[in-house]
């Protein structure tokens, strides 16, 4: 039986600065449905979905709810039509409480025109409870990990009875548990009529929950069909143009020499992580794993200085060196590329050049002033090597896709130099063709004899890339491996710690 379209967004066009970035895109939502938005970053998926949001206007195409033709002129009136949209960059005020954000506008007050806490209070612990979050209303959101911010963001979408979500990458900061609720609450809503957009990079994910999908690229509509009917590889060749495989290793002979750094028994003084040893040698791809709390980015939050609070010992080089603040891991020859790109790797009102200089403007400087041409040759040099696709190096980082971004903040570390750079979560929220670039430079960067630590709870991504592989489980080294010993299984067994090492040495 042919389903009745709740959606029709017909020949849609936009434009940014006279570069037509949509180019007549069609997309039909049926009623009751879950929808996979598929594509590389830059090929227009937020910016069609900014338009269904009314957060932009489309220069040419019409939008159809129900039959009817609709204009989305603001995000509120996009939201009264009942289009809610789950930004990837969560929209959380981390200094009001769970129960003030989920009300936040629209506040519901007692007769007597004061707020009505209670209420409010007892309306978000109801959704919340729907997706299996139990924890006070009154909580601030500052206090929270990413998970419990982003079901925040679905729990707001739930509470406005909303008959479209959009869902851009929901499950970035999810664990498998919290993925695999979500996806029961999806098919729940489904059921109930409501109809979901959802944007992933995750493919496998994108098989198991969705029932139909459409591709874009490069601004064009060049897919669509039920999911039934395809298969991973096809959808692939649709998002980059190509054949792109998705589960090959990266087959490279290390050439590791020397112990560049060496932890002896670090642990954390608020108990992050305890009696952790392990040594990374020069030109060497070393990867940490496991599942959430397991401790690595704490550990690793340490050795780069943000975190103060442990004992232990930590060598590079053979020397002894004491990090109490990133500027002495930066000396000490330490680059860090944090997992939240957009909070703690670029500053967003920054340009892109800017963004990439911002930790060596030594190396610019001339008599007291930055030497602007050689900050635009250098950077040209890395646009050209990490194939930063940007037309103007002056416009603000924000402008970019994820992958480039993130591409910009790897340029930085090569122009401090550093000799272990840390990848925390390297390719989050990155699409399939951005991230096999990205695990070719990095790579390329153990090849050129930098020591690369990768700390990913991706086992395909971990398998993929790294020559050993340390795995943890609440705060300690359950398991070490050279990547040949390993698969996903194996890993499971050691990240949730139904099996261990005898002893946790090195």
């Amino acid at each position: 039986m042919e389903q009745s379209s709740i959606l029709e967004m017909i020949g849609i066009k936009k434009s940014f600065n006279q570069v037509e970035v949509l180019h007549g895109v069609d997309l039909t939502l049926h009623k009751g449905e879950i929808h996979a938005l598929l594509g590389e970053n830059g090929a227009g998926k937020s910016t069609l979905m900014n338009i269904l949001g009314g957060v932009h206007q489309p220069d040419d195409g019409q939008i159809k709810l129900d039959g009817q033709s609709s204009k989305m002129e603001n995000p509120r009136i996009s939201q009264e039509h009942g289009v809610s949209f789950i930004h990837q960059e969560l929209n959380v005020v981390t200094d009001l409480t769970i129960y003030e954000n989920m009300f936040l506008g629209s506040e519901l007050r007692n007769k007597w025109g004061m707020l009505d806490v209670k209420e409010m209070s007892r309306q978000t612990n109801e959704v919340l409870s729907k997706l299996g979050v139990h924890i006070s209303p009154k909580t601030y959101v500052r206090e929270l990990e990413t998970s419990y911010k982003q079901m925040i963001e679905i729990a707001k979408a739930l509470l406005r009875d909303s008959k479209i979500i959009i869902m851009d990458e929901p499950t970035t900061s999810l664990t498998d548990n919290e993925v695999n609720q979500l996806f029961e609450l999806m098919r729940s809503l489904k059921k109930s009529g409501v109809s979901i957009i959802y944007i992933s990079h995750k493919l496998k994910e994108i098989k198991s929950v969705c029932d139909r999908y459409t591709v874009l690229r490069d601004g064009d509509l060049v897919g669509d069909g039920r999911m039934q009917d395809t298969n991973l590889e096809e959808i692939t060749q649709l998002m980059v143009g190509k054949s792109v495989s998705t589960d090959a290793f990266h087959h490279r002979k290390s050439t590791s020499e020397g112990n560049v750094l060496k932890v002896k028994n670090l642990t954390s003084s608020e108990g992050l992580y305890r009696n952790i040893n392990f040594s990374i040698a020069k030109g060497e791809v070393v990867g940490f794993t496991g599942l959430a709390g397991d401790g690595r980015t704490e550990l690793f939050e340490s050795i780069f200085g943000f975190r103060k609070k442990y004992s232990g010992a930590i060598e590079v080089n053979g020397h002894p060196v004491h990090i109490n603040h990133p500027k002495k891991a930066v000396q000490a020859g330490i680059g860090f590329v944090p997992k939240n790109r957009k909070e703690n790797a670029i500053i967003k009102d920054l340009s892109v050049i800017q963004n990439m200089s911002l930790s060596s403007m030594g190396n610019f400087e001339k008599n007291g002033f930055i030497h602007s041409k050689s900050e635009r040759d250098k950077f040209q040099h890395y646009k050209d090597q990490l194939n930063i696709k940007v037309h103007d190096p002056n416009v603000t980082i924000d402008s970019l896709s994820g992958g480039n971004q993130q591409k910009v903040v790897i340029a930085k570390w090569l122009e401090v130099d550093a000799d272990i750079i840390i990848f925390d979560n390297p390719t989050q929220g990155i699409d399939v063709g951005a991230k096999n670039e990205i695990y070719q430079h990095i790579m390329n960067l153990a090849d050129q004899g930098k020591s690369i630590i990768i700390l990913s709870s991706e086992a395909p991504e971990i398998l993929r890339v790294c020559d050993r592989v340390n795995i943890m489980f609440h705060g300690e080294i359950t398991g070490r491996f050279n990547r040949e010993e390993l698969n996903e299984e194996i890993i499971m067994e050691y990240a949730t710690g139904s099996k261990r090492e005898a002893e946790n040495v090195d």
